[in-house]
């Protein structure tokens, strides 16, 4: 009998072993995809920084008038054609600017994240229907160009605050990592 009982318990204690077994595996995998996650989405922000850096540094001139297919820039971002269409997902619409070769990707050298296995491709869209100069009807969307505050102030003759119209840009950037893994990182920014 005691023999009995005591090959039960081996069969129970071995039973629970496995389970626990498994269930560290388990939290190990959970623990590595978040991590893989996090550091696409961190990718992503490096990209957008680096995405806004060129921005800044083409801002002088016309340059930012017209498309640029190489830093994936489209100067009538607000164009119907340039977001994803009604129940069409950012995937297949990201999938249309590659096919489009309109998507800059960036390299390891181009990149603060090497032999990280990430790999980022950003597009960065003028908030404008027309393509040209902002001044000359492109029809873009901006900051407001004065704003007076509220409150008790302004009954005394406060003096509206001035400041110049900015136009907005939305960077999007589309991380490819390691585990099939996949974020999407997007910002408004304006010069």
């Amino acid at each position: 009998m005691t023999l009995l009982i005591a090959l039960i318990l081996l069969v129970a204690m071995t039973a629970a072993g496995i389970v626990l077994l498994r269930s560290v595996d388990l939290s190990n995998i959970i623990a590595g995809n978040l991590a893989f996650k996090q550091g696409a989405t961190h990718a992503g922000d490096i990209g957008i920084e680096r995405a806004f850096g060129e921005l800044r540094a083409n801002a002088a001139g016309s340059f930012l008038h017209t498309d640029h297919a190489n830093i994936g820039y489209s100067a009538n971002g607000n164009a119907a054609a340039r977001s994803p269409a009604a129940g069409q997902s950012w995937d297949d619409y990201f999938n249309t600017l590659v096919a489009a070769n309109r998507v800059w990707v960036l390299s390891d050298a181009e990149s603060d994240f090497a032999n990280t296995g990430n790999r980022v491709s950003l597009v960065i869209d003028r908030m404008c229907t027309n393509a040209g100069d902002p001044s000359a009807g492109a029809n873009c969307t901006g900051s407001t160009v004065a704003s007076v505050a509220s409150g008790s102030g302004e009954e005394a003759g406060e003096v509206a605050i001035k400041a110049p119209s900015a136009i907005y840009y939305r960077i999007t950037a589309r991380v490819d990592g390691p585990r099939n893994t996949r974020s999407y990182v997007q910002a408004m920014v304006t010069l």
